[in-house]
C-alpha cells in the first residue's frame, strides 16, 4: 500500500499518528522516589534530550528510591536515510540442502565447526539457534546438516578450552556467541580470543565468526573476526558463510 504522503528519505523522522509528527515513546529509569518531583525531573531530562513537548505519561514507583517513566515527546532531528551505509556480510546466502550439495561438490569432507559461549557468558540461546539440532523458528541448526560436524561446547568456556577443542578436532571455523555485554566485557573477551588464536600461529587456519545482540558485522571485523551475525541470523546465513570462506581462502 503506497504511502498517502510522500516519504522524503533523505529528511526521516519518526512516526506517530501523522506523517513526520515526530512522536516517541521512550522508557527510562531514575534513581529518585516517586512523586511530582520524580516526574518533572523526567520531563526535564526528556526536553535536555532535545524533545518538545515531552510529557509523563506513566511512572511507577520501584522502591528503595527508583521510579520508573514512560514519556511521549517530539523529535525534532531528521536523519538521511539514502546515505546511511551498513557494513554486513555480503553474500547471497544457501538453504540448508544448497549447502549441503555444495560442501558435496567443493569441499568434499566433513566441515568441522565448534561454537560456544565464552568467558562468563552463561545465556546459550544463541548459540544453540545456530548449532543444535531443532535450530530456531522452523530453521534446523547446524547438527542438522550433512557434511558438518557441529560440536556445541555449551556456555561459560573459557577461551583456552575453545581453542583447545578446536585444535584436536582440526576444526575449520569457530563460531562465539557474547550475549552478556555489560560494560563491554564481550569486547574484552573477543579480543583476547583473537589474540590467543595468533600466539598460537592459527588464526590464518581458522574461520572466525562471533555473534549476539550487539555484535555487528562491522565489529566483528574491527575486533579481528572474519564476520559477525546479529539478531535474526540463522545456521544457514553462518554454514552459507564459513563453506564459501573455505573454497575462497583454499582451507580445503
Amino acid at each position: 500500500m503506497e504511502n498517502i504522503q510522500k516519504v522524503d528519505l533523505t529528511k526521516v523522522k519518526p512516526y506517530g499518528d501523522t506523517l513526520n509528527d515526530g512522536m516517541v515513546q521512550m522508557s527510562f529509569t531514575l534513581p529518585v522516589p516517586y512523586g511530582d518531583e520524580a516526574k518533572e525531573a523526567a520531563r526535564q531530562l526528556a526536553a535536555k534530550m532535545g524533545f518538545d513537548d515531552p510529557a509523563v505519561v506513566y511512572a511507577k514507583d520501584l522502591g528503595v528510591g527508583y521510579t520508573y517513566f514512560i514519556v511521549y515527546g517530539k523529535c525534532t532531528h531528521t536523519v538521511d536515510y539514502t546515505a546511511i551505509e551498513v557494513p554486513k556480510v555480503d553474500m547471497e546466502f544457501m538453504d540448508r540442502e544448497e549447502v549441503e550439495q555444495y560442501i558435496e561438490e567443493n569441499i568434499k569432507r566433513n566441515v568441522v565447526i565448534v561454537g560456544a559461549c565464552t568467558g562468563t557468558d552463561a545465556h546459550t540461546v544463541g548459540i544453540d539457534a545456530i548449532m543444535n539440532m531443532k535450530g530456531f523458528d522452523g530453521n534446523f541448526g547446524l547438527e542438522r546438516y550433512k557434511g558438518i560436524e557441529a560440536i556445541n561446547m555449551g556456555s561459560q568456556v573459557p577461551n583456552e578450552e575453545l581453542i583447545a577443542k578446536a585444535i584436536e578436532t582440526k576444526a575449520d571455523a569457530i563460531l562465539v556467541s557474547q550475549v552478556v555485554t555489560q560494560k563491554d566485557v564481550h569486547i574484552a573477551n573477543l579480543t583476547q580470543l583473537v589474540e590467543m588464536l595468533e600466539a598460537e600461529g592459527l588464526r590464518d587456519k581458522v574461520i572466525l565468526v562471533c555473534g549476539g545482540p550487539r555484535i555487528s558485522h562491522e565489529l566483528a571485523q574491527e575486533l579481528g573476526y572474519d564476520a559477525g551475525f546479529g539478531a535474526g541470523s540463522y545456521a544457514n546465513h553462518v554454514a552459507t558463510f564459513v563453506v564459501k570462506q573455505i573454497v575462497e581462502r583454499n582451507l580445503i
